[in-house]
C-alpha cells in the first residue's frame, strides 16, 4: 500500500475524480453535525472578543475619544489615514490572522471528528496551538496574507483593482488545501502551499464553485437577525474538510 505522501504525489501528477454534488453533500451533512456546537462557540468567542476590545480601548484610547472618532465620517475615510497608520493596521491584522489560524484548523478537526462519529470538545478547537503545528500554520498564513495583500496593493496602485481582487480570489482557491495538509498529512508550510496549488489546478473551476457556494451559504446568516451568521459560518469549515476528504481522504 502506498504511503500518504506517495498517494498525494500521484494525485498531483495524474489528477483525481471529483463531482460538485458529492463534495457539497458531504460538506452539508458534516455541517449539520457541527452547526450548533461550532456556532455557539463562534457566538461566545465573538462576545468575549468584543468585551476584550472594549476594555483595551477604554484603557488605551478612551471610549469617549473612540466614540468621537467614529462619529465623524471624515475620520473613517481611508484617504485621510496616514501611511504609518495604514502600515500598522496591515501588520496588526496580518499578525492577528496568523495567530487565529490555528482556530480555523481546530474547526476543520472538529468537522473530521464529527464525520468519524468521534467526540469533540472545546479543547479540539485549540489543539493546533501546539508548537509543531502552530509554527507551520502561522508561517503558511503569513505567506498567503503577504502574497494576497501585496498583489492587491500593486494592482490598486496600478489603477486596476479588479485584477487585485481576482488575484486574491485565485490565491484563496489555490491554497484551500494548505491547512488540511498541515494538520492531517503533517506537511510543512511550504510543502502544503506547493501541493495545494498542484492539486487545485487539476479542478480549479469546480473548487471555485464549491467555495463560492460555501461563502454564499455563510452570508445567508446575515439575513437571520445577523446572529444566524454564527451558525452558518461553520459550513465553510465543513467545506474545507469535505474538499480534502474527497480529494485525498483518510484511508492510508
Amino acid at each position: 500500500m502506498k504511503s500518504n505522501r506517495e498517494y498525494i504525489e500521484n494525485l498531483q501528477k495524474n489528477g483525481y475524480p471529483l463531482t460538485f454534488e458529492t463534495v457539497f453533500n458531504l460538506a452539508f451533512e458534516n455541517y449539520k453535525k457541527i452547526a450548533i456546537y461550532a456556532g455557539s462557540l463562534f457566538l461566545v468567542g465573538t462576545a468575549l472578543f468584543i468585551i476584550l476590545a472594549i476594555i483595551i480601548l477604554h484603557y488605551t484610547y478612551g471610549l469617549a475619544n473612540f466614540q468621537e472618532l467614529i462619529q465623524k465620517p471624515e475620520n473613517l475615510d481611508p484617504k485621510n489615514f496616514s501611511d504609518e497608520f495604514i502600515t500598522a493596521y496591515i501588520i496588526s491584522m496580518t499578525l492577528l490572522g496568523c495567530m487565529m489560524h490555528p482556530l480555523f484548523a481546530g474547526f476543520i478537526k472538529m468537522a473530521h471528528c464529527a464525520q468519524k462519529d468521534e467526540e469533540f470538545h472545546v479543547s479540539t478547537i485549540f489543539g493546533y496551538y501546539k508548537w509543531t503545528y502552530f509554527k507551520e500554520l502561522f508561517l503558511v498564513t503569513l505567506i498567503i496574507s503577504i502574497s494576497s495583500t501585496g498583489i492587491s496593493f500593486i494592482m490598486e496602485a496600478a489603477g486596476i483593482p479588479a485584477l487585485g481582487m481576482l488575484a486574491s480570489v485565485s490565491i484563496s482557491v489555490l491554497t484551500v488545501l494548505t491547512v488540511p495538509l498541515i494538520i492531517f498529512s503533517n506537511y510543512s508550510a511550504m510543502e502544503s502551499i506547493r501541493t495545494s496549488i498542484n492539486l487545485t489546478l487539476k479542478q480549479p473551476l469546480l473548487l471555485l464553485g464549491l467555495l463560492i457556494m460555501a461563502y454564499l451559504f455563510c452570508i445567508t446568516g446575515f439575513f437571520i437577525f445577523f446572529i444566524g451568521l454564527f451558525f452558518t459560518l461553520p459550513f465553510l469549515y465543513s467545506m474545507h474538510y469535505a474538499i480534502y476528504s474527497s480529494i485525498i481522504g483518510f484511508n492510508r
